[in-house]
């Protein structure tokens, strides 16, 4: 599978993994506990994972547009 194939289906989850992050975390108090504990953990572990991919996939632009090497000329 491609990269931007790839791409195109983890973007989708990461957005509804964070709603849910957000979600969740605001509504702390009027959610069941075990309900939290696995929309709310269990979300976050699978975010950290999908976050992870992501960077992986994206390492290429991460290195050319923020890990550049300055050259210094010395005259």
């Amino acid at each position: 599978m491609k990269r931007n194939t790839i791409l195109k289906i983890l973007n989708p989850i990461l957005g509804i993994l964070l709603i849910n992050q957000i979600l969740t975390g605001f509504f702390h108090d009027i959610i069941p506990h075990k309900a939290f504990e696995i929309l709310h953990e269990g979300g976050g572990i699978l975010f950290a994972i999908a976050v992870v991919f992501h960077v992986i996939l994206n390492w290429g632009w991460i290195r050319t547009s923020f890990l550049k090497k300055t050259l210094i000329v010395k005259k």
